[in-house]
């Protein structure tokens, strides 16, 4: 089973927000891949490493979209000590990307 490649949208909308994305070169903070802004509804997703220069692979980048949606679906139903709660946004965000790679249709 060959995973489907997935496009990082453009803008997505989460309850009454819609968020605008953005693939950037690299994030300005060390030692992260993407970031999210709820006031500027902005999530921002980089291409490589701030700290090695590394390229991400597009796999990488999908997750970190994920990610950070995870966090705009939490911070819209009010749940700030999950939101805040980085291991589960981590752990749930890797698999509904893994689950969204293997749809079928």
């Amino acid at each position: 089973m060959t995973p489907t490649k997935l496009q990082i949208p453009k803008t997505i909308r989460v309850g009454n927000k819609r968020y605008s994305i953005e693939v950037v070169e690299t994030m300005l903070r060390q030692r992260i891949m993407g970031t999210i802004d709820y006031d500027k509804q902005t999530i921002r997703v980089g291409r490589k490493s701030n700290v090695t220069g590394r390229a991400y692979t597009q796999a990488m980048m999908s997750e970190t979209f994920w990610h950070e949606l995870t966090h705009a679906i939490l911070n819209d139903m009010g749940e700030d000590a999950l939101n805040k709660n980085e291991k589960f946004v981590t752990g749930f965000a890797n698999r509904l990307t893994k689950a969204i790679r293997s749809a079928r249709f």
